[in-house]
């Protein structure tokens, strides 16, 4: 299992301790959800979006346009790179 996938894991498997619904976002360059965040859930009744990426990661142009309009929406998106950076946006959200 390579990086990414090991810490997408470990953000799904701490949603899923806390009570969240969640579904994983199959991608791809051709496909509708091009560039929408890898991980949707709700979180204490407020919609919240994960892109996962390792630390060296980068977001494409698509990656960040999607999370803007999500932000801008009223909804809660921002990129992770641990369990650590989302207990930390959701923090900074007062959602936990």
């Amino acid at each position: 299992m390579g990086e990414e996938k090991r810490i997408e894991k470990s953000i799904k498997d701490w949603l899923e301790l806390n009570n969240c619904w969640l579904i994983k976002v199959q991608g791809g360059s051709n496909s509708p959800s091009t560039g929408v965040p890898d991980i949707l859930t709700c979180f204490k009744g407020r919609f919240v979006a994960i892109e996962v990426k390792t630390p060296t990661g980068r977001l494409t142009k698509i990656q960040q346009y999607q999370i803007d309009q999500i932000n801008k929406s009223g909804g809660i998106a921002f990129v992770a790179t641990s369990i650590e950076d989302v207990r930390m946006e959701l923090r900074n959200a007062k959602i936990i």
